[in-house]
């Protein structure tokens, strides 16, 4: 089985020592994503627009992979203000809500504080 590591260029990646995700055979490991868009290295004040640039981030490793949210079985979410987070859902509902993957919510804080919500998630690669 072959191991691929998948990066976004975030400085993060570099600067911390980690993949955006991680390929093993049929398994594919997104890490924990937050809002910034990285090709401007911004980031949203709102929380909702935070969810969706994470789902897009995803959504792009997930590509690379050679898999989508179709594939994905497990999330968990981030939230630093456990309040913020029934303002995500309309962003979940639009990329999970028909695939329903496990997942769970924690509230704790994250490494930046204009960071407002991170995703992580993990997919298996559908055979054809």
């Amino acid at each position: 089985m072959t191991r691929t590591l998948i990066s976004s260029g975030s400085p993060f990646e570099r600067d911390i020592g980690y993949s955006r995700a991680v390929v093993d055979g049929e398994w594919v490991f997104v890490s924990g994503t937050t809002g910034f868009d990285y090709a401007t290295m911004t980031i949203s004040e709102d929380v909702a627009a935070q969810a969706e640039q994470c789902l897009s981030n995803i959504a792009t490793a997930l590509a690379q992979a050679g898999a989508s949210f179709a594939d994905v079985v497990r999330v968990t979410y981030v939230v630093p203000n456990a309040a913020d987070f029934p303002l995500c859902w309309p962003a979940l509902r639009k990329y999970l809500g028909e695939v329903r993957p496990a997942a769970m919510m924690i509230s704790a804080g994250l490494a930046d504080p204009r960071m407002k919500i991170e995703i992580e998630v993990t997919a298996r690669k559908r055979a054809g």
